[in-house]
Formats: structure tokens, C-alpha cells, sequence
């Protein structure tokens, strides 16, 4: 069921809320606008008739869970194996069923072991976590199989370029992926080194990475994946807080245009939240509530007018682009969760971003960087 009050598969009592900015109703009817444009298969588009992708896939399967909607998003994680190749990867984009982009792209093959995690903090059902393993780990084995000397993560296995924002989404991933090792009795000793390599890398060696820094994901998620931490992730947010966020709108996409987007104004909340900011991170979820529909869907983004960066014939004050997007819709429903421990209800798994319970953080190593810092010097701040 979709629209407004919607009725999740778990009493209303157990789903989360911050006050005075979403109910639980109304995360419920955000999840169940996830579940309608879910593809018979199970596989969650971007928005209805466009593709899809593993990453932004699973992040909607974990808010649908969140939201009450458990048989879709199971539905949702049953159908991520039958997409999966034999090296482990996943195809970059897939399209009624079929892959289009057939690059197989390490930051979606990663983050199914967050998924997972996710559905074991909330479901307690080991024999869905046995069901999935297999396919977690071989995901995670591709991914390591592709880093670099310096500590990066290559793009796919035919670009030679490593991503900033990728990378520290894969930091988040592994650490997920030894706590179901650990779960499934399953030790995995090359992603903790791996994971000690990748994170010296995003908390060092940031220039090494392909440069996207007009985009804020490159400026946040090193922070929201957790590899940075402590006084480095509040410098870090402080650098370039006012290149990004829009007071009363929410975050720009990129800083070179007037448009802000939902979900990474509701991620650059939860990093926020990761780093104890509650106050900051409420007022972006707060502020992002003008891309809400009433039945719960949400637009992508708002371009608004600013007479600085008018170009003529661009229209202004104006939804784009015109779609309701799944991916936004989750990233609401996550950083609902995430606050609600502070401003309301929150569910077992609204840690997830946070990672309090993940394994630890790697222990940091520089191994062929030709890094001249003492790794003693550069471990990470807990």
C-alpha cells in the first residue's frame, strides 16, 4: 500500500520519528512509496522506469525495512545475488532486469555486506544471514582485489582512477563485512588489512583520489563512512560548510549550481550525527521537508533563484529534476532513524551510519604509499 497512511507490516509503536519533523505514519508512508515502484523482481529503481544500481538498491531495502515494509525489502535482498557475477561484481547498471552498464563498480559491490548487517541488527534472523554470506563475501573479495599501492579502491577494473566518495562508503562496507564474518564464524584477515590500507589512505592521501571536489559527497563521506573521525571530521565539515549548505533549503549537489538535493542534505546530516553535531544535522532534516509530498514521496532536489548564479532561460524556484526518487525517499527514512535516538524513536539498526556496531576500526597501515608520516602519528581518532 502506498499514499498517505499507509500500514506497515510492524505496529507503528516500533517505527521511528523525530519530533516536530516526521511521525511514524509518515515514515511509514515513505517507506510504502519505496515499495510501489519496486519492480516485480523485487529490484528498487531510481525512480519508476529508470534503472537501477546495487548501492542505491540496498540503502532502499534497509529504509523499507526501517519503515515497516519487511516483505519488500526481503524481496529487495533476495534479488541482489541474481544479479551477481562470478568474479563478484555487479553490473553498474541494470535495466528492466538486465545489465546496461556492465562494469562491474566497487562501491555497489561493497555495500550489500551493509545491508546485511542492517537486516541482522533489526531481524535477528540468522538463516537470512547464512542464505547471504556467500554473496557478501564474494562481493568484498572482488572489491580488495582492486586496491591500489597507496591504499585506494579502483573505480572498476577498467578505470585506473580511484573515488574519494567510494572509497570511504567502502571503509563503512568492510568494517559491515567483518561483523558478519565474525557472526558466520567466517574470519576474513585480508579486508581488516585492506581496511587498515584503505583508511590511511582517505585520512591522508585524499589528492590521490580523482578530483570531484565540486561535488559535497567528496566533502562529507569521508566522515558519514567513518574514516574520519574526531577533531579531523569537524575541521573537515567546517572546511567548506559554507561552499554546500543553504540555510532554510539544505545542501547543494554541487557548488557550482543553485540546486539543492534531498538526499545529500539528509547524509550530510547523518555525518553530522556521526560526529555528535544533533543540532545541525536536525535543522538540515528539518529544513529538506520542502521536497515532501503528502503521500510521502520526495523530489530529487530544488533549484532555487540566486541572482549570483542566474544564467537566462534557466528556470528558478522549480522541482528538478521531475521525478520522485527511491534513493531520496531512503535517505530521509536512515537519518530519521538516526536522529530519533536523540529527538524521538529509533529502531536496533539507527546506529548503522555511526557504526557503534560494527567491527572496529581498522588498525591503520601505510604499506606501499611511500607515505613519509609515521603511522603511529596518523591513527585514527576514535
Amino acid at each position: 500500500m502506498s499514499g498517505a497512511g499507509a500500514v506497515p507490516e510492524v505496529p507503528l509503536g516500533r517505527l521511528p520519528f523525530v519530533d516536530g519533523v516526521l511521525s511514524a505514519q509518515q515514515v511509514a508512508d515513505t517507506a510504502a512509496a519505496i515499495a510501489a515502484m519496486q519492480e516485480p523482481w523485487g529490484a528498487v529503481p531510481w525512480t519508476t522506469g529508470e534503472h537501477v544500481d546495487i548501492w542505491n538498491h540496498v540503502e532502499a531495502a534497509m529504509a523499507m525495512l526501517v519503515g515497516g515494509q519487511v516483505a519488500a525489502a526481503e524481496r529487495a535482498y533476495d534479488w541482489v545475488p541474481t544479479m551477481q557475477r562470478a568474479d563478484g561484481s555487479w553490473p553498474m547498471k541494470i535495466v528492466n532486469g538486465e545489465p546496461e552498464d556492465v562494469r562491474g563498480e566497487v562501491n555497489m559491490s561493497a555495500y550489500f555486506a551493509v545491508g546485511l548487517w542492517h537486516h541482522w541488527l533489526l531481524r535477528r534472523d540468522i538463516r537470512f544471514i547464512e542464505r547471504h554470506w556467500p554473496s557478501v563475501r564474494a562481493g568484498l573479495d572482488f572489491v580488495v582485489s582492486l586496491q591500489e599501492p597507496f591504499g585506494g579502491i579502483r573505480w572498476t577494473p577498467v578505470d585506473d582512477f580511484c573515488l574519494l566518495t567510494g572509497n570511504s562508503s567502502i571503509y563503512h562496507s568492510l568494517r559491515a563485512g567483518v561483523a558478519l564474518a565474525d557472526l558466520m564464524d567466517d574470519p576474513q584477515p585480508e579486508w581488516e588489512l585492506a581496511g587498515g590500507r584503505l583508511g590511511h589512505a582517505v585520512r591522508v592521501h585524499a589528492d590521490r583520489f580523482a578530483d570531484k571536489s565540486s561535488y559535497s559527497m567528496d566533502w562529507y563521506y569521508p566522515v558519514l563512512g567513518g574514516a574520519v573521525r574526531g577533531e579531523a571530521a569537524r575541521a573537515l565539515i567546517a572546511r567548506r560548510w559554507d561552499d554546500f549548505v543553504v540555510p532554510g533549503l539544505g545542501i547543494h549537489c554541487v557548488d557550482t549550481n543553485p540546486w539543492v538535493t534531498g538526499a545529500e542534505t539528509c547524509e550530510l546530516a547523518m555525518a553530522l550525527d556521526v560526529i555528535g553535531d544533533h543540532e545541525r544535522a536536525l535543522r538540515l532534516l528539518t529544513d529538506m521537508q520542502h521536497l515532501r509530498e503528502d503521500d510521502g514521496r520526495y523530489w530529487t532536489g530544488w533549484v532555487y533563484d540566486d541572482p549570483a548564479r542566474r544564467a537566462d532561460g534557466e528556470p528558478r524556484d522549480v522541482h528538478w529534476p521531475v521525478e520522485h526518487t527511491t534513493y531520496t525517499a531512503a535517505a530521509v527514512i536512515l537519518a530519521v532513524d538516526a536522529l530519533g535516538e536523540t529527538y524521538g524513536r529509533s529502531t536496533p539498526g539507527s546506529g548503522i551510519m555511526r557504526g557503534t556496531s560494527l567491527a572496529p576500526h581498522f588498525e591503520e597501515l601505510a604499506l606501499e604509499c611511500e607515505c613519509a608520516a609515521s603511522t603511529s602519528g596518523e591513527r585514527l581518532s576514535r
